[in-house]
Parts: structure tokens; sequence; C-alpha cells
């Protein structure tokens, strides 16, 4: 199908929009591509990107209520109802055929899936996707950031047909790409595919715009007074990210108004952990500010006033906890902010950060007298915090700038000839 220089690349996703990390990672990616000349255009069941280069396919979103029967019925079971077999296939069909349309709209040379082929959120995209590369040959760079084996939700399944088919697919003209080096293991153990590592990045070559204290307004909407710290959790409201851990670290710093700020949602995860929190937040005495609401992508769209990055420039403090994470934009984030952050030693933080060096507090699932005394230290020493941050952030941009992952990338598009 190629018979031409790649120019124009199409994103395809089941959700290309607001701040989840996949979302966020493809704007990277976007902005890597376009500074090289590429254009980008995007295929998903939601879309903020610009609309002259956009496709919007509603069976596409995770969230339609026709695949979100699908996922409820083939995950947790054994067995699956022909008719859910026949309704996958169709909506499989749907969505290749607007794929189909979609190539030909925009010219496309060159497809990335991103995580569409890796975590089973959407089962017909995943089949159409794969199907369609079978039948054209497109050139396709597959990013994957959770596989399903991944994720114990999954493993129990009735499509385990479909997961050996299509999460991820192995093809002569895909190259997969994996974000940690635990990852990139289990994808060659498990099903025999090569892969090439490319780690979460930013743009550490740009240094960022640091807020005032005293002007982040933000402060004033939460009830913050300007003596008290800001202390952030910067991930969705899911069980893995441990947020229990970072309501504890705000009760043992025994501050005057113990505060703990969560910039984002429950997420497509469910409610039970988010009523969990709540619960355990007002056992501890700590007040939740859940802006979530005031957050987007751009400010003023959908009346949102504030960006992520806008929060995290009001922060004192990161805590990051997680049990999990398939390699930690917001720990990156706090580094590009020059933000101090408490992180639990996950397992891809262990392997892939770790070892680089970085001056941070960590804990070992719980918080510790001596974390919580660092924690204090760091807070109230403003020379002790500068050396901290001005460290971290040359150390990112060194292992974890745009131009690591535009090394990587560009090489990958070039191994595919006209």
């Amino acid at each position: 199908m190629l018979n031409r220089p790649i120019k124009n690349v199409g994103f395809i996703s089941t959700r290309i929009a607001g701040t989840d990390g996949v979302s966020l990672e493809i704007a990277k990616w976007v902005e890597i591509l376009e500074r090289n000349r590429f254009d980008c255009f995007f295929f998903a069941g939601q879309l903020s990107t610009p609309k002259s280069r956009s496709m919007v396919v509603e069976e596409a979103f995770f969230d339609h209520p026709a695949i979100k029967e699908i996922t409820e019925s083939v995950f947790g079971v054994r067995t699956r109802q022909p008719e859910i077999t026949a309704k996958i296939h169709q909506l499989k069909e749907k969505i290749k055929a607007e794929l189909y349309r979609f190539i030909k709209k925009f010219d496309i040379d060159l497809l990335i899936p991103e995580n569409a082929l890796t975590i089973p959120m959407n089962i017909p995209l995943g089949l159409a996707i794969t199907e369609f590369i079978n039948e054209t040959g497109i050139p396709t760079i597959a990013h994957h950031h959770d596989f399903f084996w991944e994720r114990d939700r999954f493993l129990v399944n009735a499509c385990q047909d479909y997961l050996n088919m299509a999460f991820p697919p192995d093809h002569p003209h895909i190259r997969h790409v994996v974000i940690n080096s635990l990852a990139s293991k289990e994808l060659s153990y498990r099903v025999g595919i090569s892969n090439t590592i490319i780690p979460n990045v930013l743009d550490f070559e740009e240094e960022p715009i640091i807020t005032q204290r005293k002007n982040c307004k933000l402060r004033e909407i939460i009830g913050l007074a300007p003596d008290e710290p800001f202390i952030l959790q910067p991930t969705r409201i899911v069980p893995r990210k441990w947020i229990e851990r970072s309501i504890e670290i705000v009760s043992y710093l025994n501050l005057k108004k113990p505060m703990l700020v969560i910039s984002h949602s429950a997420g497509d995860e469910g409610q039970d952990y988010y009523q969990r929190i709540v619960e355990y937040a007002d056992k501890h005495k700590i007040q939740l500010a859940l802006i979530d609401h005031l957050i987007g992508d751009n400010r003023r769209r959908g009346g949102k006033k504030y960006t992520i990055e806008d929060v995290y420039r009001c922060a004192d403090l990161i805590t990051y906890p997680s049990g999990y994470e398939g390699f930690g934009n917001a720990f990156l984030e706090a580094i590009y902010y020059m933000k101090p952050i408490v992180v639990n030693r996950y397992s891809i933080y262990r392997v892939d950060i770790e070892p680089k060096g970085f001056d941070v507090i960590t804990i070992d699932g719980f918080a510790t007298k001596k974390a919580i005394t660092r924690i204090k230290r760091v807070l109230k020493d403003e020379e002790l915090r500068e050396r901290m941050v001005k460290k971290n952030y040359e150390l990112a941009k060194k292992y974890f700038s745009y131009e690591v992952a535009e090394e990587k990338l560009i090489y990958l598009i070039n191994t595919f000839k006209p």
C-alpha cells in the first residue's frame, strides 16, 4: 500500500480527549511528529482534536453502550452468548468500514493505534484495526501502554480468541512500541513479538513557566490560606493509585488545615473506590478538594478554568503512592514543574526510573516516620527544595525528553520503505 514517503499519520484510539495518560502521550507524539513535518489526523470515539483533521466514530469509544455491553458480557465469565459474538462482529465490520473511509479521506500513510491493540476496552475496535492492517498492509506503529495481562479484571474472560488475535496482533507491517522494560520482556515472552521501548516523555528542552505561590487563584477557590501547603494527588481515583497512602501522609503531617487536592475523576473503573476514598478521608479528618470539574485540556473549554499544568504550578508537594503504573506520567510532570514528590516504589519505578538517581521521597507501600520527617523538611527548607527539583529536572532532561522519543520514533518510521 505504501508507494511514497510517509507524510500523513493517523492516530487511532478509543478516546483522544481530556487528561488521561494515553491522550496526553498522543499529544506529545503529535508534537514530535509535526516538528518533523508530518501531518497528523485522528480517529476515535471521543475527540478534542481539530475538526478538520478528525473523524469521530461513536462505536470506537469504550463507554459506548454497545461496547460496554460486550465488555460486561465477556469478562469475569468463561463462556459468551452467541448474540454477543454476533454483535462483536457486526460492530467490528462497521468500525472497519469507517477506518477505510478515514484512510481515504485523509490519505493516511501510517497508522498509530494508541492502546487500542493493547488493553481490550473495545474489542470490536481492536479486531477492526487488526483486520484492516491484514487487508491493506498499511505501515503501523502500535503504541502499547497497558496490556490485558497486567490487569486482574481481564484475566478471567470468554474472549481469549479475540485477545490472541488482536491484543496485540503480530504482523510484518506492525512495529510495536512499549513504555517500559518489564512490558518489553513480557511481550517478547508471551507473544514472541520484538518491540522498541519508548518511555513516556515531556518537553524538558523547553523549561516551564513557574507561577509565584501568591498568584495561584486556585488556592483561594479550594479554601487554602497562603501559609497552608497545597498537596496534590494528580491521578484518577482508581484502586491502583493507592490514594489511601496520600490521605495518611496528609494526616501524619499534622497540618492546621489538612487537605488533599485530587485533580482527576474516578474514570472508567466505577464509583466504589471513589466512595471508599471519601469515607477514608472523613475517618482521618482530611478534607478532599476534588477539582476535576475545574480542569480541562484547554482553559475555558466547556466552562473549565484551569489546565492540569495550572494545578501543578500551584502545588507545594505531589503525592504519587501508586501500587502499579505502566510508566508514570505524573512522576515526569512533577519533575517538569519542579515540584518535590513522594512516590511509592512501584515495579516500573524501581526498574526504569529509580536507577537514574532522582532525588525524591520514596515509600515502600506505607509512609514511615522517616518519610514524614523528610516531607516536613522539604516543605520548610526552600534551599533544599530548590536543589532537589533542579537536579531532578536535569536528570529527566537527559533520560525522558522529547529528543529521546524522537530519535526512536523517527527511526521506526524510516524502517518502512516506499
